[in-house]
């Protein structure tokens, strides 16, 4: 064992001992006195600030419980919200890809062995604070006697009760509640709210509002409660498997999930696409077939010790291979299905990095197995997405709605990553040329307002590709903004890996491992670590920034809320309520992303030394 290893095991068993001296617990009214009245300059400050908020939260208050707001308009289009256009007679696609992402949820929950506890005297100081909230928002919205009534003594009740119940507790109490108790407690909150809170049963027929009393459609009510039921079951199948299987490969096989088990998701669940199994089986699999099996012999013969000038040459080669067959196909002086363009393209790139693998035989082995999977995943993806889909749609596009932005600022930050790194590395190296071009794409790229480049990638792309082939308008969109989110990915990164100390280098050096490896084993894991906040940062303004797809016409939530649901005949000019509830489903985005982020930094002691 290195003297490394010893250090972590160390770090780690001094950690879960918890010797590290812990803060005493204190009361609400404790804790207010010494952080907000512990003098007359932090009194008069917390009074200040505190009646700036009252006024704020009085002015959203009274947007949202004014006598003209109609959330009629929001729970009878929930549906074209989320989804726009999508066939009411496929919605069940819909509901499968939600509850395949809440149990793949769960899973990697499991496989990460995330099973924080939660002490009893924070969750009552929590719910003190809805209680405070509940009696502020029915002492300040603008509602009748009788609610407002309610509100203060209900909120008068939690803050009492739970306020009692913290005072009475010992000091120094650690006890705690499992996710597991949580997870149970809130899955039966959520089915009751689901069975008896009488949301409304609004719902849109042919075009035409229906509103009626009482709680949701039953079907929605069925659907909702077996989402709720397999996010149970899949945490704990998960902790099952979390016991059985070896840790390291179930969190590859999680990680793995998320990066391709979306966009299957996506283009053969939601999209269902109707193939031409006679074309799939005399073109599309002998194609993958020869690319795969054939570039995986290639790469283990590249990777070999002693072939390393071979493989770069070689890679060279079928890069230029590439590049001809692209401008052949400009001019239109050669016909090629552009899937075999990439994969050609793929193949060059990846031969560069043979070296990279050299070793004994199981290395090598296991780098051609990897090219194998990739061509028979990626080769699938594109001949789903090739094909023409069964829906039956009203617009051009199956995504709409909220499923738009979701998918699309995924997406970008999955694939504005590694090109973003690629441009950092490029930017701090010691050659000239690729310093050069990277500085001057991320300084041009960050001197053009996105629209900009959105409006250049729905409207002139498609003047400057090929003869016969043509981009929509989320896929020109998609690639105009990882273009633009990588520039801004790049900066970030480079900053993490201005960090890493000059001895990491030396050390590396030292050891002979080569640049490559250095910067893949060594140098990167420092950067990203240390640039997780700025990262964090960069993936929420893209979630939100997706929203500007709807200047350009695509049908997302925020342009369903501004235009289209107050164009309707029952809710004719109606957008507040709408613009209020996007906004909130921003938010909460925005917000578990944050929290997350703040975990991560947590756990790998980001800021620490």
């Amino acid at each position: 064992m290195t003297d490394l290893s010893i250090s972590h095991d160390l770090t780690e068993a001094l950690a879960e001992t918890s010797l590290a001296p812990k803060q005493a617990a204190h009361s609400p009214q404790e804790w207010a006195k010494q952080n907000l009245f512990s003098s007359v300059s932090n009194t008069i400050q917390t009074l200040l600030f505190g009646f700036i908020l009252v006024l704020i939260l009085q002015w959203i208050l009274g947007l949202i419980f004014a006598d003209e707001r109609d959330w009629h308009a929001v729970t009878t289009n929930m549906r074209l919200l989320f989804t726009n256009n999508y066939p009411a007679s496929q919605y069940g696609r819909i509901w499968f890809t939600f509850g395949a992402l809440l149990s793949t949820a769960m899973l990697t929950v499991a496989a990460f062995r995330y099973f924080p506890t939660f002490t009893v005297r924070k969750i009552l100081i929590n719910i003190t604070g809805t209680g405070a909230f509940i009696a502020l928002v029915g002492a300040l919205a603008p509602i009748s006697t009788t609610p407002r009534l309610v509100m203060l003594a209900v909120g008068a009740v939690i803050m009492a009760a739970a306020g009692m119940a913290v005072n009475n507790r010992p000091d120094g109490d650690e006890a705690a509640v499992s996710l597991t108790a949580v997870l149970l407690v809130v899955a039966a909150a959520v089915l009751a709210t689901i069975w008896f809170v009488p949301f409304g049963n609004d719902r849109l027929i042919n075009l035409e509002a229906v509103l009626e009393p009482g709680t949701i459609l039953l079907e929605t009510k069925l659907w909702l409660s077996l989402m709720v039921g397999v996010t149970v079951v899949a945490y704990f199948a998960g902790r099952a498997l979390a016991g059985v299987l070896p840790e390291s490969p179930f969190k590859q096989a999680m990680v793995g999930w998320w990066i391709l088990g979306p966009a299957f998701l996506i283009f053969l669940v939601i999209r269902d696409p109707a193939f031409d199994y006679g074309y799939v089986f005399t073109v599309d699999i002998p194609i993958a077939l020869v690319f795969g099996l054939g570039g995986g012999a290639l790469l283990y013969f590249l990777a070999r010790p002693g072939n390393e000038a071979l493989a770069r040459a070689v890679g060279v080669g079928i890069l230029a291979v590439c590049a001809l067959t692209f401008i052949l196909g400009a001019t239109g002086s050669v016909s090629m299905l552009q899937k075999i363009r990439l994969t050609i393209l793929a193949l060059g790139l990846v031969a560069l990095l043979a070296p990279t693998f050299s070793g004994e035989p199981r290395v090598r082995r296991n780098f051609a197995y990897a090219w194998i999977g990739a061509i028979a995943i990626s080769h699938w993806l594109i001949t789903a997405i090739n094909t023409p889909s069964t829906l039956e749609l009203r617009a051009d596009s199956f995504l709409g709605g909220f499923m738009i932005s979701i998918t699309l600022g995924y997406y970008v930050m999955l694939a504005s990553f590694p090109m973003g790194v690629l441009m950092s590395l490029a930017r701090t190296s010691k050659m000239p040329l690729f310093r050069v071009m990277s500085t001057i794409y991320i300084e041009s790229v960050r001197g053009i307002p996105l629209i900009v480049i959105l409006f250049f990638f729905d409207n002139l792309l498609n003047l400057f590709l090929p003869n016969g082939m043509s981009v929509s308008k989320i896929a020109g969109v998609f690639i105009g903004y990882t273009l633009f989110s990588a520039a801004y990915m790049a900066e970030n990164i480079r900053g993490g890996l201005q960090s890493v100390r000059s001895g990491q280098f030396e050390a590396s050096d030292a050891l002979g491992l080569t640049t490559l490896q250095r910067t893949v084993f060594i140098i990167l894991p420092q950067a990203l670590r240390v640039s997780i906040p700025n990262l964090v940062g960069q993936a929420i303004a893209t979630f939100k920034e997706t929203s500007l797809v709807s200047i350009i016409g695509a049908f997302d939530i925020l342009y369903i809320a501004r235009n289209v649901v107050p164009g309707q005949t029952a809710f004719i000019g109606h957008s507040i309520a709408p613009m209020l509830f996007v906004s909130l489903v921003y938010w909460i985005f925005a917000y578990s992303m944050s929290r997350a982020s703040r975990t991560l930094e947590t756990k790998l002691g980001v800021g620490a030394r």
